[in-house]
Protein backbone atom coordinates (compact mmCIF):
# COMPACT_ATOMS: atom_id res chain seq x y z
CA UNK A 1 0.00 0.00 0.00
CA UNK A 2 2.84 2.42 0.76
CA UNK A 3 4.25 2.16 -2.75
CA UNK A 4 0.79 2.97 -4.15
CA UNK A 5 0.55 6.11 -1.99
CA UNK A 6 4.09 7.06 -2.93
CA UNK A 7 3.28 6.61 -6.63
CA UNK A 8 0.05 8.61 -6.28
CA UNK A 9 1.87 11.47 -4.56
CA UNK A 10 4.49 11.59 -7.33
CA UNK A 11 1.86 11.34 -10.07
CA UNK A 12 -0.43 13.97 -8.52
CA UNK A 13 2.43 16.42 -8.10
CA UNK A 14 3.76 15.80 -11.60
CA UNK A 15 0.37 16.19 -13.29
CA UNK A 16 -0.80 19.19 -11.26
CA UNK A 17 2.39 21.20 -11.66
CA UNK A 18 2.76 20.29 -15.34
CA UNK A 19 -0.83 21.37 -16.02
CA UNK A 20 -0.05 24.79 -14.53
CA UNK A 21 3.06 25.02 -16.72
CA UNK A 22 1.26 23.96 -19.88
CA UNK A 23 -1.69 26.30 -19.29
CA UNK A 24 0.71 29.20 -19.05
CA UNK A 25 3.34 28.22 -21.60
CA UNK A 26 1.63 26.57 -24.59
CA UNK A 27 0.66 29.92 -26.12
CA UNK A 28 3.81 31.73 -24.95
CA UNK A 29 6.49 29.17 -25.75
CA UNK A 30 5.33 26.15 -27.71
CA UNK A 31 2.79 27.55 -30.21
CA UNK A 32 5.05 30.40 -31.46
CA UNK A 33 7.76 27.87 -32.29
CA UNK A 34 5.69 24.90 -33.39
CA UNK A 35 2.69 26.66 -34.94
CA UNK A 36 0.53 24.32 -37.00
CA UNK A 37 2.44 21.29 -35.77
CA UNK A 38 0.51 21.52 -32.50
CA UNK A 39 -2.89 19.89 -32.32
CA UNK A 40 -5.82 22.18 -31.52
CA UNK A 41 -6.46 19.91 -28.51
CA UNK A 42 -4.12 17.31 -27.01
CA UNK A 43 -4.51 13.59 -27.63
CA UNK A 44 -5.86 12.73 -24.18
CA UNK A 45 -5.24 8.99 -24.35
CA UNK A 46 -1.55 9.51 -25.21
CA UNK A 47 -1.26 12.17 -22.49
CA UNK A 48 -2.91 9.90 -19.92
CA UNK A 49 -0.55 7.07 -20.80
CA UNK A 50 2.46 9.38 -20.35
CA UNK A 51 1.17 10.73 -17.03
CA UNK A 52 0.58 7.19 -15.74
CA UNK A 53 3.99 5.86 -16.84
CA UNK A 54 6.41 8.69 -16.09
CA UNK A 55 5.84 8.66 -12.29
CA UNK A 56 6.67 4.94 -12.23
CA UNK A 57 10.14 5.84 -13.51
CA UNK A 58 10.49 8.57 -10.91
CA UNK A 59 9.50 6.22 -8.10
CA UNK A 60 11.86 3.48 -9.29
CA UNK A 61 14.88 5.59 -10.18
CA UNK A 62 14.64 8.43 -7.65
CA UNK A 63 12.20 7.94 -4.76
CA UNK A 64 12.93 4.35 -3.74
CA UNK A 65 16.75 4.67 -3.81
CA UNK A 66 16.52 7.96 -1.89
CA UNK A 67 14.17 6.40 0.65
CA UNK A 68 16.60 3.53 1.17
CA UNK A 69 19.35 6.08 1.89
CA UNK A 70 17.10 8.39 3.89
CA UNK A 71 18.08 11.36 1.73
CA UNK A 72 15.67 14.01 0.48
CA UNK A 73 18.53 15.57 -1.47
CA UNK A 74 19.11 12.27 -3.28
CA UNK A 75 15.42 12.17 -4.24
CA UNK A 76 15.58 15.70 -5.60
CA UNK A 77 18.87 15.21 -7.48
CA UNK A 78 17.97 11.78 -8.84
CA UNK A 79 14.61 13.15 -9.94
CA UNK A 80 16.36 16.05 -11.63
CA UNK A 81 18.72 13.69 -13.43
CA UNK A 82 15.86 11.43 -14.53
CA UNK A 83 13.98 14.49 -15.79
CA UNK A 84 17.06 15.87 -17.51
CA UNK A 85 17.83 12.69 -19.44
CA UNK A 86 14.24 11.85 -20.37
CA UNK A 87 13.36 15.38 -21.47
CA UNK A 88 16.71 15.74 -23.24
CA UNK A 89 16.01 12.56 -25.19
CA UNK A 90 12.64 13.91 -26.29
CA UNK A 91 13.75 17.47 -27.01
CA UNK A 92 17.02 16.70 -28.76
CA UNK A 93 15.36 14.05 -30.92
CA UNK A 94 12.72 16.61 -31.89
CA UNK A 95 15.37 19.23 -32.59
CA UNK A 96 17.24 16.76 -34.76
CA UNK A 97 14.19 15.73 -36.78
CA UNK A 98 11.64 18.57 -36.77
CA UNK A 99 12.13 21.66 -38.86
CA UNK A 100 10.57 24.17 -36.45
CA UNK A 101 12.06 22.88 -33.19
CA UNK A 102 14.44 25.48 -31.75
CA UNK A 103 17.43 25.36 -29.43
CA UNK A 104 15.67 27.77 -27.08
CA UNK A 105 12.67 25.45 -26.85
CA UNK A 106 14.99 22.51 -26.20
CA UNK A 107 16.81 24.31 -23.39
CA UNK A 108 13.69 25.62 -21.68
CA UNK A 109 11.87 22.29 -21.92
CA UNK A 110 14.83 20.30 -20.56
CA UNK A 111 15.16 22.70 -17.64
CA UNK A 112 11.43 22.46 -17.01
CA UNK A 113 11.44 18.65 -17.13
CA UNK A 114 14.39 18.50 -14.76
CA UNK A 115 12.74 20.78 -12.23
CA UNK A 116 9.33 19.10 -12.51
CA UNK A 117 10.79 15.63 -12.04
CA UNK A 118 12.97 16.78 -9.12
CA UNK A 119 10.02 18.38 -7.34
CA UNK A 120 7.77 15.37 -7.94
CA UNK A 121 10.41 12.91 -6.69
CA UNK A 122 11.04 15.04 -3.61
CA UNK A 123 7.31 15.12 -2.78
CA UNK A 124 7.13 11.35 -3.25
CA UNK A 125 10.12 10.92 -0.96
CA UNK A 126 8.55 13.12 1.71
CA UNK A 127 5.31 11.12 1.57
CA UNK A 128 7.24 7.84 1.81
CA UNK A 129 9.19 9.19 4.80
CA UNK A 130 6.00 10.31 6.56
CA UNK A 131 4.60 6.80 6.20
CA UNK A 132 7.64 5.54 8.07
CA UNK A 133 8.35 2.09 6.72
CA UNK A 134 9.81 1.28 3.34
CA UNK A 135 7.28 2.07 0.60
CA UNK A 136 7.58 -1.40 -0.89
Amino acid sequence: MNVVLTYLSVAATFVAVDMIWLRNMVERLYRPVLGEMLRPAPNLSAAAFFYLLYPIGLVGFAVLPAHAEGSALRAFLSGAMFGFFTYATYDLTNQATLRNWSTALTLVDICWGSLLAALSAWVGYMVAQRMGSAPW
